[in-house]
């Protein structure tokens, strides 16, 4: 008998471990980045703070005498199994009632603190960003009226006036939306997401250039909306900072799309960056158009990547002051505007205002 209770024994611990390995997160059970969570029980969800160097047990005791998971056991059981026990994150978690064991281990191994979130994406305009934070269940009138310099406190935001949208300054990442949050919450999650990110340094090698971080954001900017090829974007920085120290406006095609879709008809019809802009759109008039205006617009026209700010500030050491794009994306480069109309003639495009 005692053998046949061992042999059982055995037989359920080899179906819950090829359950877990085979319905849980991935083969590879370090990489848990393809697990779904199963669906959970409706109703307010809970918060449990997992200090830095809780054991195991004390973890999975708090989310059970929290409601977040119905078995301390089991989490033990799958975090011991999976080892993870050295491996789980602290944070503040907020857990649906009765979350699956199996998906709290695998959101405490990832730092996944809410199982909603935010993703943006570089070159989204702020209004974008809103529409997103508000599929997610953030009022957007309210996201877009805490997206203003306010009262937040970043020393990168003191040269902006208080009223100032924060375009530019929500830094592109993914972010946990909690369902207590409020607009300002996210902002100020997203204003921290671009004091991690962006390096010190960045401001520091502006004013070398002689240019402000607001203006390193706003050339950014463009450089993000402009380039579809990564190693193009320090040369787009070169033309552009050329263009500005030689008093040439930059006619840069996304400032004009930008001035566009200010306009909330043109949004409906055409999005928020109209692909096929007219003489009409080029001659709109706007502080933003640098089709008919000189020098940088007012502020940053989308959220920029590291990629593209880094690209400002170490711009590439050529000569060129013209570019048009070809049919694949990336874009020709000329020093001379004898070039650029030669350019024009084999990929197509507007020559612009000769300098």
């Amino acid at each position: 008998m005692r053998f046949i209770a061992a042999t059982a024994l055995a037989l359920a611990c080899t179906v819950v471990a090829v359950w877990v390995v085979v319905a849980g997160p991935a083969n590879d059970v370090d990489d848990v980045g393809g697990y779904r969570a199963a669906a959970s029980p409706p109703g307010d969800p809970v918060t449990v703070t997992v200090d830095a160097g809780a054991s195991t047990k004390e973890i999975a005791d708090d989310l059970a005498s929290k409601g977040a998971i119905a078995s301390a056991a089991q989490f033990r059981v799958l975090v011991a199994f999976l080892g993870y026990d050295r491996l789980l994150q602290s944070g503040e978690y907020e857990f649906a009632r009765e979350t699956p064991e199996l998906d709290a281990v695998y959101r405490i191994r990832n730092g996944v603190v809410s199982s909603k979130s935010v993703t943006i994406v570089e070159g989204s305009r702020l209004e974008e960003i809103a529409d997103a934070v508000a599929a997610q269940g953030i009022d957007r009138t309210e996201f877009l009226a805490a997206a203003r310099r306010s009262e937040y406190q970043f020393s990168f935001l003191e040269e902006l006036r208080a009223s100032q949208r924060l375009d530019g300054y929500l830094f592109p990442a993914k972010y946990p939306i909690r369902k207590r949050d409020t607009g300002r919450d996210v902002v100020q999650r997203m204003l921290q997401g671009f004091a991690d990110n962006v390096p010190a340094s960045v401001e520091e090698q502006a004013s070398a250039e002689d240019l402000t971080l607001h203006e390193v954001l706003t050339l950014a900017s463009i450089i993000e909306r402009e380039a579809v090829v990564p190693e193009e974007r320090p040369i787009m920085a070169q033309v552009f900072l050329k263009r500005l120290r030689l008093g040439i406006a930059l006619e840069a095609d996304p400032t004009v799309q930008y001035a566009v879709a200010n306009s909330p008809e043109n949004v409906s019809k055409y999005g928020y960056w109209k692909k096929e802009l007219t003489q009409e759109d080029l001659d709109v008039d706007s502080p933003y158009n640098t089709r008919t205006e000189s020098g940088l617009p007012p502020g940053p026209i989308c959220s920029p990547g590291l990629d593209s700010i880094k690209a400002v500030v170490n711009p590439a050491p050529t000569n060129y002051q013209f570019f048009v794009a070809k049919p694949d994306g990336s874009h020709a480069f000329a020093e001379t505007f004898q070039e650029h109309l030669e350019n024009i003639q084999r990929y197509g495009g507007d020559p612009g205002t000769p300098p």
